[in-house]
């Protein structure tokens, strides 16, 4: 007989730690700041469509999505040098302009260590051999990716560059293992210090290397890290084992990314590739990192569906909320105006108590642990 896991619930060994103390803040007028201060609007799908990314939104209809972000309170934009080939950080910087917004309104993210071609440059490789090609500091793209000192200044001076303004927080979008944590802590001590950027923050590692890399900042008086965007979601929850805990105590900021797991959360399960979205057809990194969907994770989908329709609302909506009730300010990608809607709803849904305790035992209780994800590219 096939042996078989019983599902476990990970809050229910979860260790209280301080909340965080995170110094930003998310801007919202009076009368809706309650409900629209924990959540970040993503723009990786920001940009012309490309081999990478077919399914971004151009800036004649992405301009639009990000006045209407701010207009309801969604005014911290989270964006990386790899969007889009760069366009994504463009149109964030043309927003400002083309609305004359105050910069201090807006607080603006962005990543480096990724690498981005040259034109043309991969033309001659499949779609996954481009990717590979490009996460590979070797053969064309040597010292244009990771985290050498080199690379940060260079990515950092062209981020600000297309951006038109300064990074309220870079975030190292993966750790590069081979570079020196001295070396890594050092150039953005020095990007912060040059005023290129407010503060740092990071994504996706080993909890252990997180705290290394903080350990030695602390060590020589450099900044630290003050936020962690990991991947965390309803179906994958094994951040909560470490990086978590560790992010509490320390008073660092959660900006999970994905939470609603490329979208898998947002609608029933499609098996049929017809009946999927382009994205869900195309991402090609989201396969490489996520894996196959298991029949745990279609329970959970499924649950998530019928509460939604329980509550009068969207699987976007009670995925969304979810995350809120658990302490993480979860990075959203909106495609459309109305889906900023969405988003804010679903601060309300989480805020206001519509989502109950009892309804979170019900998301939680069909968890079963999965392999850790190592964040490599």
């Amino acid at each position: 007989m096939e042996k078989t896991h019983s599902p476990i619930n990970l809050s229910s060994t979860e260790t209280v730690f301080l909340q965080p103390k995170w110094s930003l803040r998310h801007y919202a007028p009076p009368w809706r700041r309650r409900l629209t201060e924990w959540t970040i609007r993503g723009a990786m799908s920001l940009g012309a469509a490309n081999d990478q990314m077919p399914w971004t939104v151009p800036e004649e209809e992405a301009l639009p999505i990000l006045k209407h972000a701010l207009d309801m309170g969604m005014n911290t934009w989270d964006t990386a040098d790899v969007y889009s080939y760069g366009d994504s950080e463009r149109i964030v910087g043309k927003a400002l302009k083309t609305y004359s917004i105050p910069r201090e309104r807006v607080v603006i993210l962005s990543k480096c260590s990724g690498g981005i071609p040259y034109p043309g440059e991969f033309n001659d490789l499949s779609d996954k051999e481009r990717l590979i090609q490009m996460t590979v500091n070797g053969g064309k793209m040597v010292n244009r990716i990771g985290l050498s000192r080199k690379h940060i200044l260079d990515a950092v001076d062209a981020s600000v560059e297309r951006l038109g303004t300064y990074i309220d927080v870079l975030q190292i979008h993966r750790l590069d293992r081979d570079v020196p944590p001295e070396e890594i802590m050092k150039a953005l001590n020095d990007v912060v210090e040059s005023g290129k950027s407010r503060y740092i923050g990071a994504s996706s590692m080993y909890a252990w290397e997180f705290q290394a890399l903080n350990t030695v900042a602390e060590k020589n008086g450099w900044h630290k890290f003050i936020s962690m965007q990991d991947y965390h979601s309803l179906l994958y929850r094994e951040e909560e084992r470490e990086m978590v805990p560790y992010c509490r105590f320390a008073g660092i900021g959660l900006i999970p990314w994905s939470p609603l797991a490329r979208g898998l959360l947002a609608r029933p399960y499609q098996k049929s590739p017809e009946k999927q979205t382009t994205r869900q057809t195309t991402d090609y990194y989201a396969d490489m990192l996520i894996g196959p969907v298991t029949e745990a994770d279609i329970a959970i989908i499924t649950r998530v569906q019928e509460l939604a329709k329980k509550k009068s609302c969207t699987m976007a909506q009670i995925s969304i909320a979810w995350s809120l009730k658990k302490g993480f300010n979860p990075i959203i990608g909106i495609s459309r105006v109305e889906r900023v809607d969405e988003a804010v709803q679903a601060v309300a849904l989480a805020n206001g108590g519509l989502l109950t305790d009892a309804d979170i035992r019900f998301l939680d209780e069909l968890y079963l642990p999965k392999v850790p994800l190592v964040s490599g590219w």
